[in-house]
């Protein structure tokens, strides 16, 4: 496994892959990996010839200062888990390789910025936009793998590849999960024992809200019974908790048929802010 941390090795690298005209394939992470990691890699692997995995903690997609300090880094054990799992090569930049000189340039995803994601973490989009087209220009792959858990974030990237006509293929792998339901996450890393337990219930509000929805029950009613039936007797307080149509995100009041959604939530547990959806097709309702 080669572990590059200059751009200028990841192109002289690159050089002697396109001329072998090998698939690259790329996982991006900021490392303290985890199964769901791992996943997205066994798909690169399936699907190409030469798997990429980044790692860097990304500081200008943090909109809290605390939350980018607390952020676990674990670079040593995640090259060990790299290697036993055959990845062919890690990009491990600094912070100054990736930023030498402060970004100007925005990006405006519209609307996307007044819900969800966007609404409660400002300036998160537009960092993680910089940071991912970085490193597609960098890595240059064929292919790039993301977890469904952050829908949101690859709705977005989606959107930047196609209205930037990047020759990429952007893979969404299914949310690896616990056993007892909770995505899993580098930020649960944060929870105690007590907290990793009470996080379950996030995707058992989830499981709830799509059982409900499929049933007939109108949104409104299904949120404000799972929060004071289920949320708020264990004391926590979602950030939101929203049924939104997947192709706008936009949030919506009832399903239409043939159409797909997914009901998103983001909460704070021991001050960890964790977030988790699940989606609904409507194909037979």
């Amino acid at each position: 496994m080669e572990i590059l941390k200059t751009i200028s090795s990841v192109k002289q690298h690159l050089r002697t892959l396109k001329t072998q005209n090998r698939a690259v394939g790329l996982v991006p992470t900021m490392g303290a990996l985890h199964q769901g990691h791992l996943e997205l890699i066994r798909q690169s692997k399936k699907q190409t010839d030469i798997t990429f995995v980044s790692i860097f903690v990304n500081p200008i997609q943090f909109n809290n200062p605390e939350d980018l300090q607390k952020y676990p880094r674990t670079l040593s054990s995640d090259l060990e888990i790299l290697a036993n799992e055959g990845v062919d090569m890690v990009f491990t930049p600094s912070e100054s390789e990736m930023y030498p000189h402060a970004v100007m340039m925005e990006f405006d995803f519209g609307s996307m910025e007044q819900v969800l994601e966007g609404r409660f973490r400002p300036g998160h989009f537009n960092g993680v936009a910089i940071v991912v087209s970085k490193l597609f220009h960098i890595l240059q792959p064929d292919i790039s793998f993301f977890g469904q858990k952050d829908i949101q974030q690859v709705a977005v990237i989606q959107r930047m590849v196609n209205d930037l006509s990047y020759p990429i293929k952007i893979e969404v792998v299914p949310t690896m999960r616990e056993a007892d339901g909770l995505a899993m996450s580098s930020r649960n890393q944060r929870l105690s024992k007590e907290g990793r337990a009470l996080a379950s219930i996030l995707y058992k509000v989830l499981s709830k809200c799509k059982d409900e929805l499929l049933r007939g029950e109108q949104w409104l009613h299904i949120k404000n019974k799972v929060i004071q039936e289920m949320l708020e007797p264990l004391d926590i307080k979602s950030e939101y908790l929203e049924l939104v149509e997947l192709s706008s995100f936009s949030p919506v009041n009832n399903l239409t048929p043939e159409k797909p959604y997914a009901v998103c939530i983001a909460a704070h547990i021991e001050e960890v802010r964790l977030i988790d959806n699940i989606i609904i097709r409507t194909d037979h309702i």
